[in-house]
């Protein structure tokens, strides 16, 4: 058996999910309150914990890897190896403070000030860096209200698109670290188990790489294929095909960013490319 833990509720709770269901290992009967779940295959076990936990929970072989922060392990500090970056949950750890404090920098702050944080491992490392004496003070929720009510006189917290913050007035005034998902393992079950883990592995990061990706499919005459070469490349130069047709043509398929799309289509349909389709791609096997 081997287990996996997920984060049981907040902002990567619901897209951890998804990428396990996407990979082809989908989860069965879980709900909000469940702490275990079962998955379509038989050896694979899903841990819901909180994020925070996570890490601990992986380095203690309580699970063997988990989907957690970036910015969490390196809170916690345990020794697990990041397998691989998932691409969502991006946010940054920042010092914050009111707005009306008349605080620009961390220069600015007083000597000794007092620093709310759910972070005061990172937040201790960062301001021993810049050569700031401050108090931390751990909280566990709520961190944005503490400057208010005399707590503190900054936080340092994870912020996404900054609405929180702008909603409690408060402004940035430094990062520490960019953050977002990731898959960690226990150094053991990766040696124990790593067959069934680089599965697990291979199956997300097809996920990952079908990400913004579209197969493009056209029909061409063969005297501009050389021209079509040219602004449809795809992820190892276009697949081609002959057509059984009257006049000499050429079936093209490429993969290609989603961002191309538009341009890509435009300028084939000038040469004169027909029969075009855009499709989806579920996942690409490297």
């Amino acid at each position: 058996m081997l287990r996996i833990a997920l984060p049981s509720k907040g902002r990567l709770h619901a897209p951890s999910v998804e990428i396990l269901n996407r990979a082809g290992i989908k989860i069965l009967d879980s709900s909000d309150r469940q702490l275990f779940a079962n998955t379509i295959d038989k050896d694979i076990q899903i841990l819901f914990a909180r994020a925070f936990d996570i890490p601990a929970f992986v380095y203690k072989g309580v699970a063997d890897i988990g989907v957690t922060g970036y910015d969490v392990v390196k809170e916690n500090g345990y020794d697990v190896d990041i397998l691989l970056d998932l691409k969502f949950g991006y946010a940054k750890l920042v010092v914050a403070v009111p707005e009306n404090s008349g605080i620009e920098s961390i220069e600015d702050l007083p000597e000794n000030a007092k620093i709310a944080t759910e972070f005061p491992n990172l937040a201790r490392k960062f301001f021993n860096s810049v050569g700031k004496n401050v108090e931390v003070v751990k909280v566990s929720g709520a961190t944005e209200i503490t400057p208010h009510i005399g707590i503190a006189d900054a936080i340092v917290d994870l912020t996404s698109t900054g609405t929180t913050l702008k909603v409690n007035r408060l402004k940035v005034i430094a990062e520490i670290l960019s953050t977002n998902a990731v898959l960690i393992a226990n150094r053991r079950s990766y040696e124990n188990k790593r067959n069934k883990i680089e599965k697990i592995v291979l199956a997300i990061k097809s996920v990952l790489m079908a990400e913004n990706k579209k197969l493009v499919m056209m029909n061409v005459p063969e005297e501009v294929i050389e021209e079509i070469k040219k602004i449809m490349p795809g992820m190892a130069g276009p697949t081609i095909a002959k057509v059984a047709s009257e006049k000499p043509m050429l079936a093209v398929h490429a993969v290609v960013d989603e961002k191309d799309v538009y341009e890509i289509i435009t300028k084939a349909k000038k040469i004169g490319a027909r029969d075009i389709l855009v499709l989806p791609i579920e996942r690409i096997i490297p």
